[in-house]
């Protein structure tokens, strides 16, 4: 089978990649998912992510080695394996990063993705409901909903609140500064989740020149010398094999990436050798540089009904499934978290170090292995949370067999700065405040967790070990920069040392956006693209 270009993962950046190169009709495009399709009513429905988020047949349910950071804990991290990968199991949260960022990226050695090169690529993917502006855009693939008319009532004490602690209300996050507070954009239309797969695959799927091949995972890119040409993978128990006339592009993820590559003979040697692979290009920064946000929540008892009295008698899962399935309304159209912001924890720092997260709902008794966001707390129950958006610490994965089918080993690494531990303290603290204000206090019954008998900065410190958790933004682990040294890919995202390979997908990212990291991913995918067919 030979292919003009064959694409390693139908994520949110491999479904861009699929439709842009496929639609001047000039190239033959294959498309390789390890999973299968994303046609289920859990994962079209928003908050049927909780459903999905411990389904082997849509997810990996990675597990991390214990992490010191975070009291020995194996970390949990679900990543999509299903057409639009996590874009079809993520909470759809709609967050660009701030411009810092990207020029940020780009005095990194990585001209052509400063905030002005990439802001074009950010308003071309997106079809906001808002209409467009100097930062937004419309008549993309990828529907940006503006869900303020259908989120619970208890946001608005939650913005009152966050106001009167000194923060300021923020109509769009994505707009012209990220700082504030105010209500989350999802990636939905009409009710239904609009993953990567819904946006740019589906409609590029009729094209003849496209061919989509699921439940086929792949095993290790082909070479011949320095030269990549072709893939092979395993489909229905069986190893065939694909050539690729152009280039192979990896589009797997910020672990499975970087996982082909080592199972490839593309890793630090001291990786390789021991599991008996041969190095065919020696790359020591293959797996390295892991970057992730890091969250902890403040659960508390409500005195007023939050969307924990709707969810949780039958009569109310009921009355919300009809108002879904007859109207695409109510709860179930949504993302748990409604509200959010940004925000500085001191006033010594530049920009928004700190995202806030407000959901009026509560799962304290959730069973372990569950996520059950149709069945909360059976009491009157809110969360407000914190995640900083810079962390310093760094981690690393590595394979652990030369078997594809073992999942790689993942160290976190959390926490492992001075830094990092300061700011988790800074943003928890906030939260206490947060919740003193008058419009918050007057709602809160009770602190359920961590509970007011954690106050000095010891027991807080104890606690965010204790219960932080990651928010599923994994990425750098193919690290876009100039030195071959300390990065995977170059500018262009070729791959440093070798030929005709790209990787592009969020693990080229040369630090972490601050904030969630779909949207930068599919961004990648678009400029990827770009950069792919400047030299077709």
């Amino acid at each position: 089978m030979n292919y003009d270009y064959i694409i390693v993962g139908a994520g949110s950046a491999g479904c861009v990649l699929a439709n842009r190169l496929s639609a001047n009709g000039k190239h033959r495009i294959l498309l390789l998912e390890a999973g299968d399709s994303d046609r289920r009513f859990w994962v079209q429905m928003p908050i049927g992510y909780g459903k999905s988020f411990y389904d082997p047949g849509v997810n990996w349910m990675y597990r991390t080695a214990p992490d010191p950071g975070l009291d020995n804990r194996e970390g949990y991290w679900p990543r999509g394996k299903v057409l639009g990968g996590s874009s079809s199991i993520n909470a759809m949260v709609y967050i660009r990063g701030q411009a810092a960022d990207f020029d940020a990226w780009k005095e990194l050695g990585n001209p052509g993705w400063g905030w002005d090169d990439v802001l074009p690529y950010f308003k071309k993917s997106e079809d906001n409901a808002r209409g467009a502006d100097a930062w937004r855009g419309t008549g993309g693939p990828l529907h940006v909903a503006d869900v303020s008319r259908h989120v619970h009532p208890l946001n608005e004490v939650y913005i009152k609140g966050a106001m009167e602690a000194g923060l300021r209300r923020n109509e769009d996050f994505n707009g012209e500064t990220q700082e504030g507070v105010g209500l989350y954009q999802i990636t939905t239309r009409n009710g239904i989740r609009m993953s990567a797969a819904r946006a740019y695959l589906r409609p590029a799927m009729k094209r003849p020149n496209l061919r989509v091949k699921g439940k086929a995972q792949a095993t290790r890119i082909l070479f011949e010398g320095k030269k990549a040409v072709g893939i092979e993978y395993r489909q229905n128990g069986k190893l065939k094999q694909a050539r690729a006339a152009r280039e192979v592009i990896l589009s797997a993820g910020s672990i499975a990436s970087p996982q082909l590559l080592q199972l490839s003979g593309v890793g630090p040697t001291e990786v390789l050798k021991p599991l008996g692979i041969e190095v065919l290009h020696e790359s020591p920064a293959i797996g390295r540089n892991l970057q992730d946000h890091l969250g902890v929540d403040h659960l508390y008892r409500a005195r007023r009904p939050t969307l924990n009295n709707e969810l949780h008698p039958w009569h109310g899962k009921l009355w919300a499934g009809m108002k879904y399935l007859l109207l695409r309304r109510g709860p179930l159209c949504l993302s748990v978290n409604q509200g959010g912001g940004f925000f500085r924890t001191r006033p010594d720092i530049e920009r928004p170090n700190m995202q806030l997260y407000f959901s009026p709902v509560s799962y304290i008794k959730a069973p372990p292995g569950k996520r059950p966001l149709m069945s909360p707390d059976p009491y009157p129950g809110f969360l407000l949370g914190i995640s900083p958006c810079r962390p310093t610490s760094r981690g690393f994965l590595q394979i652990n067999s030369s078997d594809p089918a073992v999942q790689p080993d993942i160290h976190p690494n959390s926490l492992s700065t001075n830094h990092d531990l300061q700011e988790m303290l800074e943003g928890v603290r906030f939260l206490r405040k947060l919740a003193a204000t008058p419009s918050l206090s007057a709602l809160i019954e009770e602190e359920l967790q961590p509970g007011r008998a954690v106050e000095s900065d010891e027991a807080m410190i104890a606690d965010i070990r204790k219960r932080s958790s990651t928010v599923f933004h994994p990425v750098s682990t193919c690290r876009m920069g100039p030195s071959p040294a300390e990065n995977v890919v170059d500018h262009k995202l070729k791959v440093h040392g070798l030929r005709n390979l790209r990787v592009i997908d969020a693990s080229i990212f040369p630090a972490v956006t601050s904030g969630n990291t779909n949207a930068p991913a599919i961004m990648v995918g678009e400029k990827g693209a770009d950069l792919v067919l400047a030299e077709a």
